[in-house]
């Protein structure tokens, strides 16, 4: 996401925090009231966004001094100071809730996901996101899953071909479509097709596709489509995982599993900004 686009987003949401003022700020705190606000983490995290968070600032007062303690990717112990912002106290409290909603979305992705990536790891599979992310934010969080070790999926539709349910009610069966996507796919461009049961997959592996995602599969399910597939191509499970099913899942060793609550519905994690005042010559 080129940074012209990440402006574009911030100031929309600027726009939808402070509409015309910050009403309080303003009352209370004199114009040229100077202050210094630090972002701790009341958590162990896995930081994204916190180039995101420091372009809130700017954007709202290009005077502000930031200094960055820690990158995106950097696995952080509780209450570890992430970054510092100086100067004046209206535009720090000004910019503080929508930096540390970018910051606290962005580092819980990144933070469910590596722990996620880290338990399927011990069996070589990858864990990958998909499609099910909030309006508006889908680079930002795929970057945060990148930053928390997993992998991306199709960023937007033109990003491969996925033959889904809903394509295959155009057809007659599953052949015709990975048929017709074979010849007509761009150069290079990898085709994936999802099953529903044993016999869907049993219909597509003789095209080899270059991947076949398993759809709400049972375990059983699993185990025997995994060893038909073995060799042929790539194997992905979809749907069915959570904290008590991914250890189950990834023993099969599939290559990918495919998790949307890695977007669509994180907990967003704990940081705050401890803000001082400090002396007018500073």
């Amino acid at each position: 996401m080129i940074q012209e686009s990440i402006d574009t987003l911030i100031r929309k949401t600027l726009e939808e925090d402070i509409r015309y003022a910050d009403l309080t700020s303003e009352i209370l705190i004199e114009p040229d009231t100077q202050a210094q606000g630090t972002l701790i983490c009341k958590e162990a995290i896995v930081v994204a966004g916190i180039n995101v968070a420091q372009r809130v600032f700017e954007i709202v007062d290009s005077h502000l001094q930031w200094k960055s303690y820690c990158m995106d990717g950097y696995h952080a112990k509780a209450f570890s100071k992430l970054a510092r912002v100086k100067g004046n106290a209206r535009s720090i409290l000004m910019a503080e809730r929508t930096a540390l909603n970018f910051l606290q979305h962005f580092s819980g992705i990144a933070t469910i996901t590596k722990k996620w990536a880290d338990r399927a790891a011990k069996y070589s599979v990858r864990i990958t996101d998909t499609r099910k992310t909030l309006p508006g934010l889908r680079y930002l969080q795929k970057y945060a899953v990148k930053m928390g070790g997993g992998l991306n999926h199709r960023i937007a539709l033109d990003d491969g071909i996925l033959i889904k349910n809903n394509h295959l009610k155009f057809f007659k069966n599953i052949t015709d479509a990975l048929k017709l996507a074979q010849l007509r796919k761009p150069y290079l461009t990898e085709i994936e097709v999802e099953v529903s049961s044993i016999d869907e997959l049993k219909e597509a592996l003789p095209l080899k596709p270059d991947i076949i995602m398993l759809d709400n599969f049972t375990i059983p399910q699993l185990k025997q489509a995994i060893a038909l597939a073995k060799g042929i191509c790539k194997l992905e499970v979809s749907g069915g995982v959570n904290e008590t099913t991914l250890d189950k899942i990834a023993s099969l060793k599939p290559d990918y599993i495919s998790i949307g609550s890695l977007t669509h519905s994180v907990r967003a994690v704990d940081i705050h900004l401890l803000i001082e005042p400090l002396a007018k010559n500073i």
